[in-house]
């Protein structure tokens, strides 16, 4: 099971996924009403502190194109969008900007989950979240434990660490973000013992 943080704004907290062999960070560019939302400038400076092996992702709320011209030029390895695409619109966005794309399908019932077949031939990973954007709203993640897709499963929403035995059932990829604050702010021990329970799991599995 691989970990995505998400909604990252400090050097710190990316110097400690980075230590802690974290799979993806993620950074909300685009999408003001949140918390965790980062300006440009701020982006590219966080962007610039090397990676090691991990993959930088920026979260894009319905982009428009010059957003994606914008945000391309920023040191990513994926779009995550959150929007209404097919996947002929996702390969020309792959294709153009050479990223790769986190498709988001945002969960309210259990049929909104087969919603991932009109994005799977455009997407490298598919991310099953609930409808909150900025707020961790729960579903039943349950819902996907059938679902066989071309690439990785990732999943979001409410997430805790009492429920990744589970997950790990589930999906290839965990994205978390409010789990790992204190006050709206990420809590560096969290971090680092959500990391720490992750790595737990995987060596018992």
């Amino acid at each position: 099971m691989k970990l995505k943080v998400c909604g990252l704004s400090n050097p710190i907290e990316i110097e400690t996924c980075i230590n802690n062999d974290v799979d993806f960070c993620g950074f909300i560019l685009n999408y003001p009403k949140s918390h965790r939302f980062i300006n440009y400038e701020k982006a590219e400076k966080l962007l610039s502190i090397y990676k090691k092996k991990i993959q930088y992702v920026g979260v894009l709320v319905n982009p428009s194109l010059e957003e994606f011209k914008k945000f391309s030029k920023l040191n990513l390895d994926y779009f995550q969008l959150y929007g209404q695409y097919d996947s002929k619109f996702l390969i020309e966005i792959k294709n153009k900007f050479k990223k790769k794309i986190i498709m988001t399908i945002q969960v309210k019932n259990k049929s909104d989950i087969e919603n991932y077949k009109k994005v799977e031939d455009g997407s490298d990973i598919i991310l099953w979240d609930s409808t909150g954007y900025e707020k961790s709203l729960s579903w039943d993640h349950s819902w996907i434990k059938n679902i066989k897709i071309k690439g990785e499963k990732m999943i979001a929403g409410n997430i805790t660490k009492d429920k990744l035995s589970d997950l790990s059932k589930l999906a290839d990829i965990i994205d978390v973000s409010g789990a790992l604050e204190t006050n709206q702010v990420k809590d560096i021990k969290k971090i680092e013992e959500f990391i720490t329970h992750i790595k737990k799991i995987n060596n018992e599995n």
